[in-house]
């Protein structure tokens, strides 16, 4: 279900270099079958030691001598343990409707100056109850006259999740960066971070074979993350790149078609503006 076809899209590699996914000749329904073997196995894997940490961490609750703070601790991590697996879940199922090739693009009217506004504020939400606080998350948009855009903004957000959790995991101090530009035909997003994880990403994104790419780095959660954004990307018609960014950390652009609203005219200003949350 995770095998991507289709043509194959750019990426820029450490030495500024395009390459291009290559055709190995494996036959592309035992590769499916493979990841999906593999996937299975490591999402039964992930699912008992999760859930033997919550556990333990139900266990630990049942003392009466804990105080507040401890108790409030527990509660968290429980509550982070149980959304990370029901993240790998609902992005594992959706890659799988997206294989079916029944989605289509559901297109919705919004305003091109406030598009990420809520995924933003969601973001700021994720890293304070993930207990990293001390990653800066920084922001960025292009201004520009108010128009309104059709695109597929509940898909756009989806993606913007997975390249975000990816980022997350991938970083323990510095920043991760989101925002986006536009021209008059398409926007292109992206989420940059100052982590270790570029090559392990550039292998999940580029990969023509993931089962062989997960046996090289054993984390699931990135592969599945990173898959599902790559299909959501080709679904929407959209492109995507890849570039370290830094010293080892990653930097994702795509970029998705758009139409304008009739009546609407377009004057890019070139100023971006930066938020940087505290």
């Amino acid at each position: 279900m995770f095998e991507i076809q289709g043509n194959s899209i750019a990426s820029e590699d450490t030495s500024g270099t395009n390459t291009r996914q290559k055709d190995t000749g494996i036959n592309p329904f035992s590769r499916t079958i493979a990841f999906n073997t593999s996937v299975l196995n490591g999402m039964s894997h992930e699912m008992r030691t999760q859930m033997n940490s919550i556990i333990s961490l139900a266990f630990l609750l049942k003392d009466k001598s804990l105080v507040e703070p401890e108790r409030d601790e527990f509660v968290n991590q429980i509550y982070s343990t149980c959304e990370q697996l029901i993240a790998l879940f609902e992005n594992y199922l959706e890659s799988a409707i997206v294989d079916t090739g029944i989605p289509k693009s559901d297109e919705l009217i919004c305003n091109h100056n406030n598009l990420l506004d809520g995924l933003f504020s969601e973001f700021r939400e994720v890293l304070r109850k993930t207990g990293k606080e001390s990653i800066e998350l920084v922001t960025e948009i292009q201004f520009s006259e108010s128009h309104n855009i059709f695109i597929d903004k509940i898909r756009v957000y989806r993606i913007l999740r997975c390249l975000f959790q990816n980022s997350l995991q991938n970083t323990d101090s510095g920043y991760i960066k989101t925002g986006y530009f536009s021209s008059e035909n398409e926007v292109t997003f992206y989420v940059l971070d100052s982590g270790q994880g570029y090559l392990k990403t550039r292998e999940f994104l580029n990969t023509n074979d993931l089962a062989d790419s997960l046996s090289q780095y054993h984390d699931l959660s990135s592969a599945v993350n990173i898959t599902l954004a790559k299909k959501l990307i080709q679904l929407l018609g959209g492109t995507f790149n890849i570039q370290c960014n830094g010293t080892s950390g990653s930097g994702i652009y795509f970029s998705i078609p758009v139409r304008l609203r009739p009546n609407n005219e377009i004057t890019i200003n070139k100023y971006i503006n930066s938020i940087i949350s505290s």
